[in-house]
């Protein structure tokens, strides 16, 4: 693969080209999105994303930045954590999501609290030391140019905010990565066909998990990116591991 190609799945697309099909992806899956969380992860992307937001550190008046947040769930979190002097802007690139999200925080009487923004995770469209916290959750692998949107995601953080990505990873256990492997190849794109009457999308998925950086590769990456003390915790045996790093 040259700098001309990048990785849409297992295929190996031109660059100006991922973007546009990954959009067809959740354009797809958006308004069944959640239901298709619980099932494919039996509920547990519920704890993984609690995890998330207790290292968050986020606390009243903070101005806080989800990115590819979607449905708004962590969002929701995140509104009640900051209060009413504080800040919390959703951001996706794909619209269908963010009507969704829209949706969903209106139904909570929330929605007026939340910035919506449709926004590229490679070019941010706020200023410099904008934010006490990034979250990415589950959707750093589906970005064409990871290293741009860590460095520009670091670049809106503010001197002491923290990035945290969660995202699918590398099993730690060879017997398990390969139940896994069973699951997200066979199983997973059947529960799409049946719920969501899309098995490619959900094929998709599974793929753009195994192709993105293992926990030492994104660690490394976000190290270069300008953050410090960067750290990460494997979760249901390195299923999910959640990076975090912080800005100085």
């Amino acid at each position: 693969m040259d700098k001309q190609t990048t990785h849409f799945g297992y295929e190996e697309v031109p660059v100006e080209e991922k973007a546009g099909r990954v959009e067809q992806v959740f354009d797809s899956v958006a308004r069944r999105y959640d239901i298709m969380n619980d099932l494919m992860s039996m509920g547990v992307h519920r704890f993984w994303k609690r995890v998330a937001l207790e290292r968050s550190g986020v606390r009243r008046g903070h101005a806080v930045l989800d990115i590819a947040g979607g449905t708004g769930d962590l969002t929701a979190k995140f509104v009640e954590r900051v209060g009413p002097t504080g800040r919390v802007v959703l951001a996706d690139i794909n619209a269908s999501m963010l009507q969704v999200g829209r949706d969903r925080l209106m139904d909570r009487g929330i929605g007026a609290q939340v910035e919506i923004v449709q926004a590229d995770a490679q070019a941010l469209p706020f200023p410099d030391n904008t934010f006490d916290c990034i979250t990415i959750a589950f959707g750093l692998r589906n970005v064409t140019d990871k290293d741009a949107a860590l460095a520009s995601m670091t670049r809106v953080l503010k001197p002491g905010g923290r990035l945290l990505i969660l995202e699918f990873s590398k099993p730690v256990n060879t017997v398990f990565e390969k139940v896994y492997d069973q699951y997200s190849f066979h199983v997973l794109p059947r529960i799409g066909k049946w719920v969501a009457n899309d098995a490619d999308s959900y094929r998709y998925l599974a793929e753009s998990i195994r192709m993105h950086p293992d926990q030492p590769t994104l660690k490394a990456m976000m190290e270069n990116a300008g953050l410090e003390r960067v750290e990460y915790t494997n979760m249901t045996g390195g299923v999910v591991a959640l990076h975090r790093g912080i800005k100085f």
